[in-house]
């Protein structure tokens, strides 16, 4: 339980897989010493008292979406980019509609913050847990 809500965090061989809420969730395990410190630095970024996480992650996928959400954790905590941007970050400048596919594939939420990601126009447009979700945590961080 955190402060904006119940969230489920997956871990494989002493690394993070996944941070979902409670009602999407694709790794079942016991708490642990790495759940509490994930839990722990959730709460301080809530509290902004946290910009970056340090978490062991297992960023595991097809090269193309390792390349995406390594990219999302290079974006500044308060910014954002658009899918055309980090498309031409990874050396792939027509592929924003697979930047998107793969942002909204990414399993671990707020962490790897693909929330930082919006519209060419700057609006704000899909987001795996829901664009209510996205508005608070973009707002959260450049309050």
């Amino acid at each position: 339980e955190t402060s904006i809500g119940l969230f489920k965090i997956g871990y494989e061989n002493g690394e993070i897989c996944s941070i979902k809420t409670a009602e999407i969730i694709d790794c079942e395990n016991e708490p642990s010493v790495l759940t509490e410190e994930a839990f722990k630095q959730l709460e301080e970024f809530f509290r902004k008292e946290r910009k970056a996480f340090d978490l062991p992650l297992r960023i595991k996928g097809t090269p193309f979406l390792e390349k995406v959400w390594r990219a999302l954790l290079e974006i500044p905590c308060g910014e954002t980019r658009t899918y055309g941007e980090i498309a031409e970050r990874i050396g792939c400048p027509k592929g924003a509609r697979a930047v998107g596919s793969a942002v909204h594939n990414n399993p671990l939420w707020i962490v790897v913050p693909c929330h930082r990601v919006v519209g060419k126009d700057g609006k704000l447009t899909g987001y795996a847990g829901g664009l209510e979700m996205k508005k608070a945590l973009l707002r959260l961080e450049q309050e």
